[in-house]
């Protein structure tokens, strides 16, 4: 093994080479998080959901099987956007209402 010792000055000059390092990497993460925070600040918010939906049955032309309101977390894929008068017209031809979120209460539809 090397008797050689580093001198003081080499290692601060070790310690600086590490510590300038340290500082790019850091200096990279805060521009990646300011491109991060620039997207998400141009970034269109979601739309509103609707006020009502309809959830038809599996296939194409199935007839509704129950009627949701907008925010309801209980929904499927086969939800589709409709008005209140429409919702209401559902759940009075028999329409089922979700036991969830209970459009039958929010729209004054009750047996």
């Amino acid at each position: 093994m090397s008797d050689i010792q580093p001198s003081r000055l080499d290692l601060l000059r070790f310690l600086e080479r590490v510590q300038l390092q340290d500082l790019a990497r850091t200096r990279d993460w805060i521009a990646a998080e300011e491109r991060l925070q620039e997207a998400q600040a141009h970034r269109a918010p979601p739309p509103p959901p609707p006020d009502w939906l309809l959830e038809h049955g599996i296939g194409a032309g199935r007839p509704p099987v129950r009627v949701h309101v907008g925010d309801c977390w209980d929904t499927r894929t086969r939800c589709k956007p409709t008005t209140a008068d429409l919702a209401r017209r559902a759940l009075t031809e028999g329409v089922e209402a979700c036991t969830q979120c209970r459009p039958d209460t929010a729209l004054g539809v009750l047996d």
